[in-house]
């Protein structure tokens, strides 16, 4: 199939062009409690292709992007390529090139066992001890191999095959006739089994917290301990604030080699990008446009020293060797998590929603469930929400020497902001 499509675009009148083609081999697995309710295998496979049309006499690059089904006729995918043609004739970007062949080729062919992983991921959910307040309602497995294949035209052909996977569960609390329910999601490519042990465990343990929290008191600004996922959203504002399409509009105004911010109190942070990380879901050689993924230092001790993106922001901003990042490490800070969580402060596990605005900065969440520790007295506290701004936690973030995983992202296990506005729901 992929043979027809290039020799259809060769005799087309595209400019350039794009393939990229996923064939996913994978199993579900859907539980209640732990009982099989039912599973099933599938073999799927999607075809896109993205034209480009020279405009304005070379001064401009227009794009249009569609699927073609593998079980697409000669004629289907003639007309699919003339459609494009014509549709890219309306979308005007400023001219850039796609990426070229690197001379470091890279294979990554290694068999997925897909058996083994979705047993792994069956052992681990089973062995979570479980109480009769405090129990596994259901959960969903799904475990994928994805061979991922790119070509364009300027002669970029690689080959990539990679786990994927994905766990949904749902966690059940009782306590005098009332009842909770947690739901958690977790991405990965192999099974992390003592990460998603503990993390199943804690959130039973929510549950039950839940259950006993008093509505939270309104409280003076103070500092709000994050050690959950949601700590991840604090730390892609600092991975957006570096995406070369960020400073190109003016969304950032990040420069390298620049501080970021004056008078800092807290620690600094440094952000690298890396190839592998262990049961990570985007463990690539290349990114999705055929650029080679590198090792790099993107922010060191608050000061940037390399923008990242695809091949149109890169050109734009004559980025040498740029890509899109996959996995990324953020180094720990100078104190313990212990050290951290001393004197008065708020600990958020649970929100109902929780954002931090890669533009603005602006930090937002609505409190589910939160610790308020003053001292040795600890007080379960739920509602109300919490608010401020990056601009300002930048000069004074406190991070954990500790860190912790999530899928593609390493993070402080502890991250402290100070002086945030808790707004309570007495």
């Amino acid at each position: 199939m992929l043979e027809k499509i290039i020799q259809i675009l060769k005799e087309s009148k595209a400019d350039a062009w794009e393939i990229t083609d996923i064939k996913t081999r994978g199993w579900e697995f859907y539980f209640i409690r732990h009982d099989l309710d039912q599973n099933r295998a599938k073999d799927v496979e999607h075809i896109k292709l993205t034209v480009h049309r020279s405009l304005d006499n070379g001064e401009a690059l227009g794009s249009a992007s569609d699927e073609i089904n593998p079980t697409d006729s000669i004629e289907d995918i003639k007309h699919k390529v003339d459609q494009l043609i014509y549709t890219a004739g309306f979308v005007k970007n400023k001219v850039y090139s796609l990426v070229k062949p690197s001379q470091d080729v890279v294979s990554n062919q290694k068999a997925v066992d897909i058996a083994k992983v979705a047993e792994d991921f069956i052992t681990t959910m089973r062995s979570i001890h479980e109480t009769e307040t405090e129990d596994i309602n259901s959960y969903e497995i799904f475990v994928n191999e994805v061979e991922r294949r790119y070509i364009n035209s300027e002669g970029v052909d690689i080959c990539e095959t990679y786990p994927s996977s994905m766990v949904e569960a749902v966690v059940n609390a009782r306590k005098d006739g009332h009842e909770i329910e947690l739901y958690r999601m977790y991405n990965s490519g192999g099974c992390d089994k003592d990460g998603l042990a503990r993390d199943v465990t804690k959130t039973l343990q929510y549950g039950k917290d839940r259950l006993s929290a008093v509505p939270t008191p309104k409280l003076p600004k103070m500092a709000v301990i994050f050690s959950t996922s949601d700590s991840t959203s604090i730390y892609q504002y600092f991975i957006q604030k570096l995406a070369a399409g960020s400073v190109y509009r003016k969304l950032s105004d990040w420069k390298l080699g620049e501080v970021i911010a004056q008078d800092v109190k807290g620690d600094k942070v440094t952000l690298q990008t890396v190839r592998e990380l262990p049961n990570s879901s985007q463990n690539f050689n290349y990114d999705d446009e055929g650029a080679p993924i590198r090792e790099v230092t993107l922010l060191d001790a608050n000061v940037p020293t390399q923008y990242w993106g695809g091949c149109m922001f890169a050109s734009y901003m004559n980025l040498k060797d740029s890509f899109k990042i996959s996995n990324v490490v953020v180094s720990g800070g100078q104190k313990d998590e212990a050290t951290l969580r001393t004197g008065k402060y708020l600990e958020v596990v649970e929100f109902s929603d929780f954002q931090v605005d890669p533009v603005t900065g602006n930090v937002f969440g609505e409190i589910r469930l939160g610790y308020l520790h003053d001292g040795d007295k600890v007080t379960v506290v739920s509602g109300g929400s919490l608010s401020g701004s990056m601009n300002d936690y930048v000069k004074e973030l406190y991070m954990s020497k500790e860190t912790v995983q999530y899928n593609n992202l390493v993070v402080p296990s502890v991250t402290r902001l100070e002086g945030m506005t808790i707004t309570g729901a007495e």
